[in-house]
């Protein structure tokens, strides 16, 4: 496993402070505010550390606050119900006293049933595509210092987007999006740390299809952009080592809002997960 994969498991890896009660450390990925998938990731484990033999199926959940990376999080697990199949948890975030974010996790015991799925859509080999830290190398010369760090640090999810969007000069383009994502290094035979890393990659370049059509990106002067709330739902069993096609689209925009979808299939065309979210796409009217 890379350092800086390592570094990205220790993150999701709470530290217990009291019954059904979990602290982790926040990180900085240059964003103003902590990382929406960073709370995400740290939320579902959270939840997954109340429940034994069974694995998590959905997660629900709302960003309430912006998040300080200066800060460690708590997090509070709530016992919803433990059925027969299925147990439910609510996991809130807090930071200084504050919720930051409230969610629902569902978890369910293994079971057969009847099985099918969408195909997968048409992309790219994940091979003849540049990760975006390759592609950020070349706007360097072009953005603020301050921002350099930012854009080109190690990370440990490599992510190779399909006709990537240049954040300073975006053009209109339907609502659609792709990319191939995975962990760098291997990974654990763990499922819940694999759902708990899908969860933090699924908020990256996410609210951004929403964008497309007006000719946007969140780098666009006097543009308002936070994620709303995020869904996922774990269909079948994947590996966040091995690369994965996330397939989104964005259906509406309105009312200062962007609503978006993913699929995300493994490299055979099995749809392993989906997700939603709404997100503010808000700009300013000059005064």
């Amino acid at each position: 496993m890379l350092d800086v994969t390592r570094k990205l498991v220790e993150l999701l890896d709470l530290a217990p402070i009291g019954d059904d009660h979990f602290q982790g450390e926040s990180e900085n990925l240059g964003f103003p505010n902590v990382f929406g998938g960073q709370v995400l990731g740290q939320g579902l484990m959270a939840a997954s550390r109340t429940v034994e033999s069974r694995l998590p199926h959905s997660m629900h959940a709302y960003f309430l606050r912006p998040g300080n990376h200066r800060l460690p999080i708590d997090y509070e697990v709530q016992r919803v119900r433990d059925g027969g199949s299925f147990s439910v948890r609510r996991v809130i975030a807090r930071q200084d006293g504050k919720e930051i974010l409230t969610g629902s996790v569902s978890f369910q015991v293994g079971e057969a049933g009847f099985d099918h799925q969408i195909d997968m859509p048409a992309a790219p080999a994940v091979e003849t595509l540049q990760s975006e830290q390759e592609q950020n190398e070349t706007l360097k010369p072009h953005v603020p210092e301050t921002l350099h760090k930012s854009m080109t640090r190690e990370r440990p999810i490599e992510i190779r987007p399909v006709n990537p969007v240049n954040p300073l000069a975006p053009e209109v383009r339907p609502p659609v999006k792709q990319s191939w994502m995975r962990a760098r290094g291997s990974l654990p035979d763990d499922p819940v740390l694999h759902r708990c890393l899908l969860a933090y990659a699924s908020d990256f370049s996410f609210l951004g299809t929403s964008l497309n059509p007006h000719g946007v990106t969140f780098m666009t002067k006097d543009m308002q952009v936070a994620s709303l709330d995020h869904a996922i739902w774990f269909h079948r069993e994947f590996r966040m080592d091995d690369w994965l096609l996330y397939d989104k689209d964005s259906p509406s925009a309105f009312g200062g809002r962007g609503f978006n979808r993913g699929n995300i299939f493994n490299r055979e065309g099995v749809l392993v997960a989906s997700t939603t979210q709404e997100a503010l796409i808000r700009q300013r009217q000059p005064s």
